[in-house]
């Protein structure tokens, strides 16, 4: 009976640390934010080196500069601006291709891939590199965005963290260092190879 009554409370303290453990990797797993520090291993690799951190106070510090009724364009990005907490960028750019390997850049993406992260697009062309796009939300609210880009001569890891609209990330292309990625559309991105096919010449029909 003496064992029995020393099992329980070893058993419930087990139980409690390992509902603790699954509470806190739930947290976690939630958080919007992006390990950037990863893509840091093929700096030294690097030609080039872009490394952005814009928080929320500075977001707001951006925010108060624009004027909507200044222009459409200053509108539209302080709108953008209003829902984000932060933007985060690192690009590596290479001289030279194969400064890395795909197994190298597992580690990066697996991120993409932890529970909380919802792909809504990868692309994947032997010529121009994958893309993954992934987002989080909670409900019918985007808390975070995350784009991987492994291009032949450059490695590019963008995390934004906020309400963002996805219609609108295009908007953001170019500012805080984010580049252009060139997606046709979010959500739902649709990648494809556009062949131009040629229309007959009705003069050589003839």
């Amino acid at each position: 009976m003496k064992i029995i009554s020393n099992v329980k409370p070893v058993m419930l303290v087990l139980l409690s640390l390992a509902f603790c453990g699954a509470a806190a990797t739930s947290a976690r797993a939630q958080d919007p934010k992006i390990q950037m520090g990863q893509i840091d291993r093929f700096a030294e690799k690097a030609d080039k080196v872009i490394d952005v951190t814009v928080d929320e106070s500075l977001i707001k510090l951006a925010m108060s500069f624009l004027n909507p009724k200044r222009s459409p364009d200053e509108a539209k990005l302080k709108d953008i601006l209003s829902g984000l907490k932060g933007v985060y960028v690192k690009r590596l750019e290479f001289e030279k291709d194969n400064e890395y390997t795909l197994p190298d850049i597992q580690p990066i993406r697996s991120q993409l891939d932890a529970p909380g992260w919802s792909r809504i697009a990868k692309v994947t062309s032997k010529h121009s590199g994958n893309y993954d796009v992934v987002i989080m939300s909670e409900g019918s609210v985007i808390k975070g965005l995350a784009v991987f880009a492994a291009e032949p001569k450059a490695l590019t890891l963008v995390n934004v963290i906020g309400q963002i609209d996805l219609s609108k990330f295009a908007e953001l292309e170019g500012k805080f260092g984010i580049p252009h990625f060139d997606f046709e559309q979010l959500p739902g991105v649709t990648v494809k190879e556009n062949i131009k096919e040629k229309k007959p010449d009705p003069d050589k029909q003839n």
